[in-house]
C-alpha cells in the first residue's frame, strides 16, 4: 500500500525499510516530490545553466601502440584537471555494455519483495545491499536513486551471493574491464615515479564493488537530486551511464582551466565509459590529481540507469602520499591513515562536496 506523502515518517518506512525505494512512489502515482526529498535551493541542478563538457574520448587502444606516451599523457593531464574522463576502444564488449543496461532496469523492475531481501539489515550476504538514496538516515533531503551493491571478493562467492537476475552479467563486466583498470593505472603511477607490477597493483585497486543504480522519473527533476555533491573515496570509478545523460562535474577552482568552479555535464558518448578519479588517488599524488566532485540530476521523461565499478584498496591498507612525490614536493599535503577509518567517515556523513578529504589532510596553521 501506498505511503501517505505528508507523513515523512511512513513514507520513510515504505522506501527504505520496506525496500520499496524511489521506484515504488513513482508507481504509486504520485503528482509532485515528497518533501524529505525537495533539495535545498543551493543543491538543486538549473540544468540551464550548465554547458557540456566538450573534452573528447582518449582512444584506449593507442595505449598498445607507437603513440602510448601521448595517450599516456593525456590520462595524466585528465587525471591533473577535471579528474573525470571518458574512454573508447576500451576493451569491454559494446553488447555487454547493452545488456548490462538492460539487466538494470530488469532487477529493478522487480517487485519490491524480491529487491528488498537484500536490504542491508536482512541480508543474506555481507557483499550485496540493496538501499536507496545514500544514507538516509543523515540526510537532510533524501536523493531521488535505488541502488543494488555486489562487493566482490572472489568469484565462487559472486557466483553463490550476487543475485541471480544480474549476477552473470555484472561478474563479465568486472573481468572484461580489468585489464584497462590496470593500463589506466599504469599510467597514472608511472607519472608519480612508481611501477606497477602483480606485486604491488592489490595495494591500489585490492578490492572491487560493482553497483546498479536506478533514477525513476521524477514529476520535478528541479527540485530533486539523483545524487548529491561528492567525491568517490577509493581509487578510480567505471561508469558506464546509459544515453539520457545527468552526469555533471565540477570544474576545480585551482587548475588552468576554463569554466572554473562551474558545473559541467558529461554527455553519454555511445560505446564509451567514464573515468573518474577517486579521493585515494587524490592522497597518492599529493594532491596533484583531483578526485572529480560530480553529482546527478533526475529527468521527467525516463528512468535512468548507470552502472559503475569502484575500485579502491583493502580496508585493511594504510594509506599516505606517495614516497617519490613527497620528495618532490618537500612535503606531505596528506597524512597517513587506515583506509578502514576513511570508509567509515565516508559513509557516516551525507554527501557534501569534497569534504570527505578533510578527513586526511595535514592542517599547517
Amino acid at each position: 500500500m501506498a505511503p501517505s506523502l505528508d507523513d515523512e515518517s511512513s513514507l520513510f518506512n515504505f522506501v527504505v525499510r520496506d525496500g520499496n525505494g524511489v521506484k515504488g512512489i513513482v508507481d504509486s502515482g504520485i503528482s509532485k516530490v515528497p518533501r524529505p526529498y525537495i533539495q535545498p535551493p543551493a543543491e538543486q541542478i538549473n540544468k540551464k545553466n550548465a554547458s557540456k563538457c566538450e573534452i573528447p574520448p582518449i582512444d584506449l587502444s593507442k595505449l598498445d601502440g607507437p603513440e602510448h606516451d601521448e595517450v599516456a599523457n593525456q590520462i595524466v593531464r585528465a587525471a591533473e584537471t577535471l579528474g573525470f574522463f571518458q574512454v573508447v576502444n576500451h576493451g569491454v564488449p559494446i553488447q555487454l555494455l547493452d545488456t548490462l543496461k538492460q539487466t538494470a532496469h530488469n532487477f529493478f523492475g522487480l517487485p519490491a519483495e524480491r529487491k528488498a531481501v537484500y536490504r542491508k539489515e536482512v541480508s543474506p550476504s555481507p557483499l550485496v545491499k540493496y538501499g536507496t538514496s545514500f544514507v538516509p538516515e543523515k540526510e537532510k533531503a533524501l536523493e531521488w536513486k535505488d541502488y543494488i551493491s555486489m562487493a566482490y571478493t572472489n568469484e565462487n562467492e559472486a557466483l553463490q551471493q550476487w543475485p541471480m537476475e544480474c549476477r552473470d552479467v555484472a561478474l563479465q563486466y568486472l573481468k572484461t574491464s580489468h585489464e584497462m583498470v590496470k593500463k589506466l593505472l599504469d599510467a597514472l603511477m608511472a607519472n608519480l615515479g612508481v611501477e606497477l607490477d602483480d606485486s604491488n597493483i592489490d595495494a591500489f585497486i585490492g578490492k572491487k564493488m560493482v553497483n546498479m543504480n536506478f533514477y525513476p522519473t521524477c514529476p520535478n527533476p528541479e527540485l530533486t537530486v539523483g545524487v548529491g555533491r561528492h567525491s568517490d573515496m577509493g581509487t578510480l570509478t567505471i561508469l558506464l551511464q546509459d544515453g539520457i545523460g545527468g552526469l555533471y562535474v565540477k570544474v576545480p577552482e585551482d587548475i588552468d582551466m576554463e569554466k572554473k568552479g562551474e558545473w559541467v555535464e558529461i554527455p553519454p558518448i555511445p560505446g564509451a565509459l567514464v573515468i573518474n578519479i577517486g579521493d585515494m588517488l587524490q592522497i597518492w599524488s599529493n594532491g596533484r590529481y583531483k578526485s572529480a566532485e560530480h553529482r546527478v540530476r533526475t529527468t521527467s521523461t525516463k528512468s535512468r540507469v548507470s552502472i559503475p565499478i569502484f575500485t579502491s584498496p583493502q580496508a585493511t591498507q594504510k594509506i599516505a602520499p606517495l614516497p617519490p612525490v613527497v620528495e618532490k614536493d618537500g612535503m606531505a599535503h596528506y597524512r597517513e591513515f587506515l583506509f578502514s577509518d576513511y570508509i567509515n567517515n565516508f559513509f557516516g556523513n551525507a554527501h557534501d562536496g569534497k569534504k570527505s578529504l578533510d578527513f586526511a589532510k595535514v592542517n599547517f596553521s
